[in-house]
């Protein structure tokens, strides 16, 4: 076969080809940032709602209560940035006394927000010891110190919960900035 002129099909497939390949590294490039809204990673201002029920959260979450399961939502356009299982977070409330220093900081009055995937695997974490008030991921017993950073306790995970820090804001729990640290398994 031969080739086409400027103008033929063959330049225009080309071209169509070189412009989604650049696409596509610009997105990896930024993060996502042309993610659609449900999939983007939660953002400074973003409010968090229940995932059952999609109630906004306010601060009347109690002391050394479970962890609640909550997604970001977009407040401008109340998108909720549910379309990544890796945006959804464990929000629970401690003494703020018992939290370190860089805890305390990503704090809103002891309410802390951590990453609901685990690291070691990528399961979702849905266990919590009253008892130690640690986090606990179900599938390889990976435990999480809440107070500490979400810092790596026992088990196979490699790294701690990365952190969503909040804020309080018209009576309402808030991100503050983005998560601390990577979501999800590192790929070796």
């Amino acid at each position: 076969m031969g080739e086409r002129t400027r103008g033929g099909c063959m330049g225009a497939s080309r071209r169509g080809v070189l412009a989604a390949a650049s696409a596509f590294v610009l997105d990896i490039a930024t993060g996502g940032a042309w993610a659609e809204p449900a999939d983007e990673r939660p953002k400074p201002g973003d409010l968090l709602v229940r995932v059952e029920g999609g109630a906004a959260l306010t601060p009347d979450i109690a002391v050394d209560a479970p962890p609640v399961a909550a997604w970001p939502m977009d407040p401008a356009g109340n998108v909720v940035r549910n379309g990544s299982r890796l945006n959804k977070v464990l929000v629970l409330r401690l003494d703020p006394q018992t939290l370190n220093d860089a805890t305390k900081e990503r704090s809103a009055d002891g309410i802390l927000a951590y990453s609901a995937i685990c690291p070691h695997a990528g399961c979702e974490i849905t266990g919590w010891s009253a008892e130690r008030k640690i986090i606990e991921c179900p599938c390889h017993s990976s435990h999480y110190d809440p107070r500490a950073a979400g810092t790596v306790i026992d088990g196979p995970t490699p790294r701690p919960l990365a952190g969503l820090p909040l804020k309080i804001a018209d009576g309402k729990l808030v991100v503050a900035k983005p998560f601390t640290g990577r979501v999800g398994i590192i790929a070796n």
